[in-house]
């Protein structure tokens, strides 16, 4: 890791992007930490098409409506920095709360439609938080292409059409959806599933791929004893987000 730089201040990271050459290449990949392979391959593909990957690690408090759910959220910053390293990242960014939100959360970000359903609608707030805070980190890195995976595919998009509304210059880049052997999404959250949870969960990516009809898929998932919060189809996917060991789950697959 010695070609990592980790800066935490606010002035310092836009000093760092300010002081940059107008020619070099800016990619930037935002994650709340507990990094895993998925993050991986979205760090080496930012770091294949630009000079400077910048990837920051804030655990956004105002996307979480459920306090415990932000209370458990796993750090791993240790782990975190030799991967993003590993992977062609040169500089982290861990800002904190007071800079990020010096406002204290009055002014955000809020989208009327698409926002509303699937995660929106069972997490309120949920993606006003997590608009608010990519919009400033945003403006804060100025990059040329920001990455995000397609596992959070309503995220990506909801992201996707708000840099396209407000007129930003960074292209948001999806990337497919890294899984395990058995068909799991990776995801920060496998790792508070219990051995039993972890064999089980990837019978939600089972019951998204495998059954035609979205009523059988949900039948077959209560059947095995996981709690479906939704399964839907929209715009040409299909999502889902379901609980096993209290821990809540989502995926999508194209249709």
């Amino acid at each position: 890791m010695n070609n990592l730089k980790t800066i935490s201040s606010l002035q310092e990271i836009m000093s760092f992007r300010n002081n940059l050459a107008s020619n070099l290449k800016v990619g930037f990949v935002p994650t709340m930490g507990a990094l895993h392979n998925g993050h991986a391959q979205l760090v080496k593909k930012s770091a294949s098409e630009n000079d400077i990957t910048v990837l920051s690690i804030f655990v956004n408090p105002t996307q979480f409506n459920n306090p415990e759910d932000l209370h458990k959220y796993p750090k791993t910053l240790t782990h975190d920095l030799k991967l993003a390293s590993d992977n062609g990242a040169q500089i982290i960014f861990t800002p904190v709360f007071e800079e990020i939100y010096s406002d204290n959360y009055r002014f955000k970000l809020s989208e009327t439609s698409f926002s509303k359903i699937l995660c929106g609608a069972h997490r309120p707030g949920h993606f006003d938080g997590v608009l608010t805070v990519v919009m400033k980190l945003l403006q804060i890195i100025t990059p040329n292409a920001a990455y995000f995976g397609e596992k959070d595919f309503q995220q990506f998009q909801l992201v996707k059409d708000m840099s396209r509304a407000f007129f930003l210059k960074t292209q948001i880049i999806g990337c497919p959806t890294v899984r395990e052997t058995d068909g799991l999404a990776m995801s920060s959250r496998n790792v508070r599933l219990t051995a039993e949870g972890r064999k089980m969960a990837p019978m939600i990516y089972s019951a998204l791929s495998e059954f035609s009809d979205s009523k059988a898929a949900i039948a077959f998932l209560n059947e095995k004893g996981i709690e479906t919060e939704y399964l839907e189809e929209h715009f040409g996917r299909r999502y889902i987000a379901a609980t096993i060991d209290g821990v809540r789950l989502i995926d999508n697959v194209a249709i």
